[in-house]
């Protein structure tokens, strides 16, 4: 009840987010799993180093024993005993566009997942229930494809300099200014590379003597860019705006360690959308927290610009909230526009300092011509300045697709992770066997999905991470979610405990959590 009344001026639509605690039964068999696995792991060493069973992996050779070791054996040991048991769950090859359906080629082990052999044939007409095709742009007919050849034809595929040299294509600065509008902002600056927009740009932005407050959960990219800045990293609870605050409020008070002078920057990371738990980031809470502090906020909207929002602009259209009170916009155009890179939008001071000292502006390759239309013509597409209203469309169906999605697997029993209106889907399966038993029968069905696990989880939520596409139909889904209550039922995941209430029509001026006890 604090929160509604707290926060019912801040938000204007209901922010629905559910996080079931993990049954006590189900945690407990999760570690018996991981613990037998472990001891079986170390006796199938000991028989390797007593040559009772072959040694796949990489050793020293003999003649190099006394060097100092290259290969250490307990960092390699999860890699070896158990990743290596479901390994055949990973980098399955496609070989099609990675539309709403894919063919992928079949492939088979004969020595438990160390090496793998094609077989020739390919698996048609797969539902791709896995990749970031959120608008689904990623497409071989249409505009965007007929625009890219068109570019191809006239400016080839690569540009050989920076954009600082011989690099800079009147495309480029098509797409920025395109960029900016769509986002709102004064300026923006387009990058080849959607995590070195991140890792490089950050160490631009903060340094020594600043300090950095990221979300737990926040991604790789975030992470190593706060790392090579040499500012001082502190870390707050997913999503948990009183710890947040406590952060805030301890830099201020005491400032730097031993000197107290006080922080040359406070920077706030967050991400719109977080790509492994489903949930969405609280902006409101976290600008407001911003403008009291007098900090600055650097949003990752790689997974929510496009997927999120009336007219597709993320997590700010989402809250109806002003751009301007985000102080570097940060997203990607590999997963809702189908293409590559990254960009940053803000202030055109902060966009002019970036093209200068930033490492991905100065050292990086500029984007392929070819990559750069297909953005600019989703983004057109997205916005309706190609004349129709396909792309408002596609955002209205991917929202569709993700209630529809979200309510029926609720409905049949599983855990679900994540925001109502978040894309991204994690179903629950925590045992370590269930990972790879999981992957395998949805493929048998003719379902590709992505099964995630330790490290990129904690060690007992290993987890199922659907991803929906406007591109997906009813019947698309309808197949996936039937597969997907038949492997259920098999593999014994349904473990929520509670079933799933009946949808409340709420004001919007009411905001109402769902959520455990930390």
């Amino acid at each position: 009840i604090n929160h509604i009344v707290h926060n019912g001026g801040l938000y204007k639509r209901p922010f629905n987010e559910a996080f079931e605690e993990t049954p006590m039964l189900v945690a407990v068999l999760t570690y018996v799993g991981y613990g037998v696995l472990t001891l079986f792991g170390y006796l199938r060493d000991f028989m390797r180093q007593w040559k009772i069973e072959k040694c796949q992996n990489a050793t020293e050779r003999e003649e190099q024993k006394d060097f100092v070791p290259l290969y250490q054996d307990f960092e390699n040991f999860y890699n070896r005993n158990l990743y290596m048991r479901i390994r055949d769950s990973w980098n399955r090859p496609i070989c099609s566009v990675p539309g709403a359906k894919v063919d992928m080629m079949e492939r088979v082990s004969h020595d438990y997942n160390w090496t793998f052999t094609y077989t020739g044939r390919v698996i048609k007409d797969i539902i791709n229930m896995g990749s970031y095709n959120y608008l689904g742009f990623a497409q071989k007919t249409g505009a965007c494809q007929e625009a890219a050849a068109k570019v191809l034809s006239q400016y080839g595929a690569g540009v050989c300099s920076t954009r600082q040299e011989m690099g800079n294509l009147d495309k480029h600065e098509e797409l920025e200014k395109l960029v900016a509008r769509f986002l709102g902002v004064e300026s923006a600056m387009a990058y080849g590379m959607g995590f070195a927009t991140n890792s490089m740009n950050i160490p631009a932005l903060v340094g020594k003597g600043c300090l950095i407050l990221s979300d737990e959960l926040n991604h790789a990219s975030l992470v190593l860019g706060a790392r090579l800045s040499g500012a001082t990293i502190r870390i707050f609870k997913h999503n948990n705006m009183q710890s947040l605050e406590k952060l805030l409020k301890d830099a201020i008070v005491h400032g730097q360690p031993r000197t107290r002078r006080p922080w040359k920057k406070i920077l706030i990371l967050v991400e719109g959308i977080y790509s492994m738990e489903g949930s969405i980031v609280r902006l409101p809470e976290v600008i407001a927290l911003k403008k009291k502090y007098k900090s600055y906020l650097y949003l990752d909207e790689a997974h929510s610009i496009g997927a999120l929002g009336p007219s597709g602009r993320g997590v700010v259209d989402y809250f109806g909230l002003n751009p301007e009170d985000v102080d570097v916009m940060m997203g990607t155009f590999t997963k809702s526009f189908g293409a590559a890179g990254g960009y940053i939008g803000g202030k055109k001071e902060l966009i002019d300092y970036l093209r200068t000292y930033s490492h991905s502006a100065a050292y990086a390759t500029s984007m392929s011509p070819p990559v750069v239309e297909q953005i600019i013509t989703s983004v057109k597409c997205i916005m309706g300045e190609d004349g129709t209203t396909i792309g408002e469309a596609r955002v209205q169906q991917l929202a569709e697709n993700t209630r529809y999605f979200r309510r029926r697997l609720k409905e049949m029993g599983f855990i679900i992770y994540g925001n109502e209106d978040s894309p991204v889907v994690p179903l629950m399966l925590y045992m370590p066997a269930k990972i790879g038993a999981f992957g395998r029968e949805m493929l048998k069905r003719n379902i590709g999905v992505v099964v995630v696990g330790f490290p990129a989880t904690p060690i007992i939520e290993s987890r199922a991470r659907f991803c929906l596409s406007a591109a997906h139909t009813k019947e698309m889904l309808d197949t996936a979610l039937k597969e997907i209550n038949e492997v259920g039922d098999l593999l014994q995941l349904k473990y929520s405990r509670r079933r799933l209430v009946p949808l409340l029509d709420r004001p919007f001026d009411e905001t109402t959590y769902e959520e455990t006890e930390d």
